[in-house]
């Protein structure tokens, strides 16, 4: 491909695929989202993350590669030197790549130089960040302490309640009007919202229909038939007492950080046209992984299962002007792992590494929605691999005091919560192998909520064995890869 698009990949963090309006969510506020798979791209409803939490979705998506194929299944392990990382790749292909953001891929103690030209760092004051500044949680004792939820922030006198997230999109808009002529760029924006805590400013707190939000899913009943780490987090949460009017008061305030980073990618957008690259430039849309949000009772996320609250995910591609593209929502089965194909293939980049991704451009172009038959998502640890156990920097001297305790507890006993576990999913059907208890085995088409594990039942035996042997073969396919440099015998 003779020419290069520049790039922008716009990755907030938590995102649900059902918190878009034009996935069907009524109360959801995301008008530049929704525009722009009516207009310039396709958003992809069926898009599936390789790891429900942050750190190892990131390894996999910047890489090509599954979890497993490096040990990436882990928050404290992230990408090497001698690993493949689409940013390091962009940079050393002729790329300007600026990054303004959350890490949580490359080495703290390592240089970041390799992977970027920029690291944005923010020119004045941010206000508290609600990870450190914790007042909104209330007292110990009380049943707010674990919910993530902190409600309407205030902003005082400014604008916008300017934290990183702000201080970055402003960053990335200065950017884009002073970008180098002579060479293209690549925009990296791993925003921290709508990551929880619950909090957001006004216009966006007071934005969400409250009598629109979609009822919760159910507390499953004596949670039968669900893995253990999630009845442990539920009865270590302490939310079991929320009335149905808190809740709603808290998914609103989910939904209005949503709407606060559809707001940003549109000031984004507007900053692209305006500065004349817009068609020139590919843009990639899309979250980590998903949050319960008050499903099934519970709040934030989960290392080692895998309902589609945390594993499907929003992901809307623009191609740049010169590509097809039939603007619409496709039902495509999607990993993030295309994701870096994709980037590819647009740039005509060789890859020079294995990787197990698939470009999207066949189905961007409308020539098909057929993509791949299966998605998968893996986490949690092997007994014995306390290093894995993530509980690492973590309030060790009152761990409980933490706001991750409920979760991370489970996360360093030897029983089976913490167990490393596999999902397959297909339109109709999931199945998620787990090592030390249950397996479990969905019927999506009657039980989309995921209530009733039919792992036991003998009308769907044969839709087991061929979950069974697909999940086999999968592993066969992506279970190492062979470096393109070849050593001396």
């Amino acid at each position: 491909m003779d020419k290069r698009p520049n790039i922008l990949i716009f990755n907030p963090d938590q995102f649900r695929a059902d918190a878009l309006g034009h996935l069907g969510n009524p109360a959801a506020v995301t008008p530049n989202f929704d525009e722009m798979c009516r207009t310039d791209g396709v958003s992809f409803s069926n898009a599936f993350c390789q790891n429900p939490v942050c750190t190892p979705s990131r390894c996999s998506f910047m890489s090509g590669w599954y979890p497993h194929v490096r040990g990436h299944r882990s928050m404290f392990y992230m990408m090497q030197e001698d690993e493949p990382v689409l940013l390091k790749t962009l940079k050393d292909e002729g790329y300007f790549v600026w990054w303004g953001g959350k890490n949580d891929l490359t080495p703290g103690q390592k240089s970041i130089e390799p992977y970027c030209d920029v690291r944005y760092k923010p020119n004045r004051p941010l206000k508290p960040n609600l990870h450190i500044e914790q007042s909104w949680r209330g007292p110990a004792d009380g049943d707010n302490y674990y919910s993530f939820y902190a409600g309407k922030l205030n902003k005082g006198d400014d604008e916008v309640y300017y934290d990183a997230d702000w201080a970055c999109i402003y960053g990335a808009i200065d950017f884009i009007r002073n970008t180098p002529k002579d060479q293209p760029i690549c925009i990296y924006l791993p925003l921290q919202y709508p990551h929880p805590p619950y909090g957001v400013e006004e216009p966006w707190y007071s934005m969400i229909d409250r009598n629109k939000i979609p009822p919760r899913i159910p507390t499953p009943d004596g949670w039968k038939g669900k893995p253990s780490i999630l009845k442990g987090i539920y009865e270590n949460q302490h939310l079991r007492g929320w009335s149905e009017e808190r809740w709603t008061e808290m998914r609103a305030t989910y939904l209005g950080m949503c709407a606060r980073v559809d707001y940003q990618f549109g000031l984004l957008v507007k900053a692209l046209k305006e500065a004349g690259i817009y068609d020139d430039t590919a843009i990639f849309a899309f979250s980590d992984h998903g949050d319960f949000t008050g499903d099934y009772g519970l709040v934030e996320k989960n290392q080692n299962t895998f309902e589609d609250d945390l594993t499907n995910v929003p992901f809307i591609v623009k191609p740049p002007v010169w590509i097809p593209v039939k603007p619409r929502v496709s039902d495509a089965l999607v990993e993030l792992i295309d994701f870096p194909a994709t980037v590819e293939e647009l740039a005509g980049i060789k890859p020079k590494h294995t990787h197990f991704g698939r470009s999207l451009l066949p189905i961007i172009a409308g020539e098909t929605d057929c993509h791949r038959d299966a998605v998968f998502c893996e986490g949690g640890r092997l007994h014995g691999e306390t290093h894995c156990m993530e509980w690492e920097g973590v309030n060790k001297g009152a761990p409980e005091q933490g706001l991750y305790w409920p979760r991370q507890s489970l996360q360093v006993s030897e029983g089976p919560e913490h167990t490393k576990a596999v999902m397959i999913r297909t339109h109709h059907y999931k199945y998620v192998r787990r090592l030390y208890e249950e397996d479990e085995l969905y019927d999506l088409q009657e039980d989309p909520m995921e209530l009733h594990n039919r792992i036991g039942d003998l009308a769907l035996s044969g839709v087991l064995t061929t979950l069974k042997e697909r999940m086999l073969t999968f592993y066969l396919e992506t279970c190492d890869v062979v470096p393109f440099k070849t050593d001396r015998r």
